[in-house]
């Protein structure tokens, strides 16, 4: 319709103005009108097709994206950084987004005017039309470079700006910190260089698309006055009307304008590229930790374990008789760990040909300095990361074959370290579990949570800040136990857990743990030798390697390190009390 509005003119003013008639350009006049009427009608009703479109294929993506982010394994988010993951689903899908939104519109628009207008020229005077054929490749030189080194920037922009955000997020957790040392300069400064980084990049870039609009303007406004001046000559010959000239006038700015159009969806599109490539990389990983597929495990045996737990063979190794009928079963441990070796870097072992079984029930204690392997145990039973040798068995399967839904929902985790987030305390206990209101209360007693909760108005109801600020450390620490003890899980893990309890809190939990938990498999990893003494097992760890495997008694006689540490906490204790 915008292309029809110059060649009504021209017939205006080349056919009907001579013959002095005013009905037909009324008539003329009137289809311009509509066309106009059209054209704004159809270009709203585009605009909001295009943003409602956009909107649901970014949303889409998001959430891709999200449930990928999600499923990807521990090792491929140390690679990708959490920082580099936000940037993607936030910046990066806003540049798609914008590059859908406007693409639909003048990827689509742009054209049609572009192609089209070059067909209504050539129809009234190819003479004229050969002037703007000659301009076209050389814009498409200028598109065509810019381009090529813009996107390269961009990429190396996005890549910065991960930076930043992990900046900006390191200064956000860690403001106390920063300003309990002092450090508000210093931080500030190095905000300042990678903010100042993404500023240059970001001007290099914005310099050489910034190229495009300027040059192609230059190079069609040239050619506007070589047809204005062309034109005058074809008129003056008897070659062309005027109305053809005026009319090829309009019709140049429309190419001027698509041309314009086209030069800016290929500066979005060098943005948007960079993003779309970054967000692909993530959807396209490969699933890391795959399930392997072996046969159902011997859950009969399991449930004969939970039944008749005097008959669990020791330390996973001899049978034992199952029935007077003298019929011979083997139960394999709950839990173990068999030749385990596991690097995160692969240079240096983290954890080293480690072994040891647990049965149903039994409790397990590590205790070693930092960095000497004690939660890349917890890390390597959820699966979250895969050794490079050995491997890790529940109920005497590998975890590698149980999926993840499955092997999960064994657990009970609670992190030295873990979150809480904004809600009621409810709903933290709870996580979007299906857990009934005596649960929550059940495994707030036994996390010794009960009394705090209790003091406050709204108790279980009573709102929990974001990432716990208007809690103590204590209290954090035991809503996170009780949350994993709410669905009284088959295997409890605690990393650390208990760190901000006071002894007497401590020696209240252990003994709830030891009473109303006693078909749960416990793996505890502690600081205090008070907190892990009366585990079944305890494991010293030191450098991946195992120095210490054993009771509080047996460590005591023939481990040194284990005995030097509960000397220093305990005083002269030989493992009496």
């Amino acid at each position: 319709m915008e292309l029809l509005i110059p060649y009504f003119m021209e017939i205006i003013l080349d056919d009907v103005v001579p013959t002095g008639e005013l009905r037909p350009v009324f008539l003329y006049g009137g289809l311009m009108l509509l066309c106009a009427g059209g054209c704004l009608a159809a270009n709203v009703g585009a605009n909001r097709m295009s943003a409602v479109s956009s909107g649901r294929i970014t949303r889409r993506l998001r959430c891709d994206l999200f449930e990928k982010l999600e499923h990807l394994s521990a090792s491929q988010m140390d690679r990708l950084t959490v920082s580099s993951a936000e940037s993607r689903l936030t910046t990066d899908t806003y540049n798609i987004n914008q590059l859908l939104a406007r693409m639909q519109r003048l990827g689509i628009r742009a054209p049609i005017l572009l192609s089209g207008g070059v067909v209504m020229m050539l129809s009234m005077d190819p003479v004229l039309s050969l002037v703007l054929i000659c301009l076209l490749p050389l814009i498409g030189v200028i598109v065509y470079v810019v381009t090529r080194k813009s996107v390269p920037l961009y990429k190396e922009e996005q890549n910065v700006l991960d930076g930043m955000v992990r900046v900006l997020q390191e200064n956000i957790t860690g403001v106390r910190v920063i300003k309990a040392l002092s450090k508000t300069d210093y931080e500030k400064e190095r905000f300042h260089r990678v903010n100042s980084e993404l500023t240059r990049i970001d001007q290099k870039a914005g310099m050489i698309t910034a190229v495009t609009n300027p040059s192609a303007s230059l190079i069609l406004n040239l050619g506007l006055t070589l047809v204005v001046l062309a034109g005058a000559f074809r008129v003056n010959a008897g070659n062309s009307q005027s109305g053809v000239i005026i009319a090829f006038l309009q019709y140049f700015v429309m190419i001027l304008n698509a041309m314009l159009g086209i030069t800016r969806i290929f500066v979005m599109w060098s943005k948007g590229e960079a993003s779309a490539h970054r967000v692909a990389d993530v959807l396209a990983m490969p699933e890391d930790l795959v399930v392997t597929e072996t046969g159902k495990p011997n859950r009969e045996n399991v449930n004969k374990d939970d039944q008749n737990k005097e008959n669990l063979y020791k330390k996973g190794s001899d049978s034992q008789n199952q029935s007077s009928e003298s019929e011979t079963v083997t139960v394999p441990p709950h839990i173990e760990f068999r030749d385990v070796t596991f690097s995160y870097t692969g240079v240096g072992a983290n954890l080293e040909y480690l072994s040891f079984q647990l049965m149903r029930g039994e409790s397990l204690g590590i205790l070693g300095g930092t960095g000497s392997g004690k939660s890349t145990v917890l890390n390597l039973l959820l699966r979250f990361y895969e050794p490079q040798e050995g491997s890790v068995l529940l109920d005497g399967r590998d975890v590698r074959t149980i999926p993840y839904e499955e092997l999960h929902a064994r657990f009970g985790v609670a992190f030295q370290n873990d979150f809480l987030m904004e809600g009621t305390i409810g709903d933290n206990i709870r996580f979007f579990r299906a857990v009934d209101e005596a649960a929550l209360d059940r495994a707030a007693g036994d996390a010794q949570a009960a009394e705090f909760i209790a003091a406050r108005d709204d108790g279980l109801q009573a709102e929990v800040a974001v990432r716990g600020n208007n809690l103590s450390g204590g209290q954090k620490q035991r809503l996170l136990i009780a949350r994993a003890l709410a669905t009284r899980p088959e295997i409890l893990l605690l990393d650390d857990a208990s760190s901000a309890l006071d002894y007497r809190t401590d020696a209240l939990l252990r003994k709830a743990l030891h009473q109303n938990y006693r078909d749960t498999t416990t793996i505890l990893i502690a600081q205090r030798i008070s907190s892990i003494r009366h585990c079944t097992h305890i494991l010293v760890l030191s450098d991946g390697k195992t120095i210490g495997f054993g009771t509080h008694e047996e460590l005591m006689q023939t481990c040194g390190e284990y005995r030097m540490i509960a000397r220093s906490q305990m005083g002269d204790e030989r493992g009496s009390a």
